[in-house]
C-alpha cells in the first residue's frame, strides 16, 4: 500500500500539473495592494456588464452576469439578501470579478480576485437606482421586487490583472 500524500504534496502536484499559480517571477498578476489605479476605475464606471464569482458550498464556482461600480478603492455590486450569490458569500467571502470593454475585449479587461468586506443595506436603494441609470438610462429601477431587501457587495480586491 501507498503512502497518503499530505495536502501540501497535493497543492504541489497540482501546481506542477497546471494549478493556477503563475511561476516564480511572473508578471501575470500583482498583488492590489496599491488598489484600482486609473484605468481600472475608468473601466468599472462605464456601462460593461461583469461577471460575478461566489462558492457554492461544495466549492464550485458560481458566475452571475452584473452591474458594477466601484467607490475607487472597492468593487461595488447591488444585489438582494437571499439571493444565492449572497448567500454563497456568507458562506465564503472569496469572489471574483471579470470585465471587459466588448469594443477592446484583449486590452480592456479586469479581472479581480478579492474579498467581500462589507454587505450594507444603507443607500443601496438609492445605488440600484444609480445603476439603472447607467445601464438602462432610466431614474429608477423597474425590476425591483417590493418585498426584497437591496444590498450593495463592498468587494476589496487582493489580485488584479488587466488594464
Amino acid at each position: 500500500m501507498g503512502q497518503r500524500s499530505s495536502v501540501a504534496e497535493q497543492l504541489f502536484r497540482k501546481q506542477q500539473v497546471g494549478g493556477s499559480n503563475p511561476p516564480v517571477g511572473s508578471t501575470f498578476g500583482r498583488n492590489a495592494m496599491s488598489g484600482l489605479n486609473n484605468h481600472q476605475i475608468e473601466l468599472l464606471k462605464e456601462p460593461h456588464i461583469a461577471q460575478f464569482v461566489t462558492l457554492m458550498d461544495d466549492g464550485s464556482p458560481q458566475i452571475s452576469p452584473v452591474w458594477i461600480d466601484t467607490d475607487g478603492a472597492n468593487v461595488l455590486i447591488n444585489s438582494a439578501l437571499g439571493r444565492l450569490k449572497t448567500n454563497n458569500i456568507g458562506r465564503d467571502s472569496r469572489v471574483a470579478v471579470g470585465l471587459y470593454d466588448p469594443e477592446n475585449a484583449y486590452s480592456r479587461v479586469i479581472n479581480i480576485t478579492g474579498t467581500v468586506i462589507e454587505i450594507k443595506q444603507e443607500g443601496a436603494d438609492e445605488h440600484i437606482n444609480f445603476l439603472a441609470k447607467k445601464y438602462l438610462n432610466t431614474e429608477r429601477y423597474e425590476g425591483r421586487n417590493i418585498l426584497e431587501t437591496r444590498v450593495i457587495i463592498v468587494i476589496k480586491p487582493d489580485r488584479i490583472t488587466g488594464i
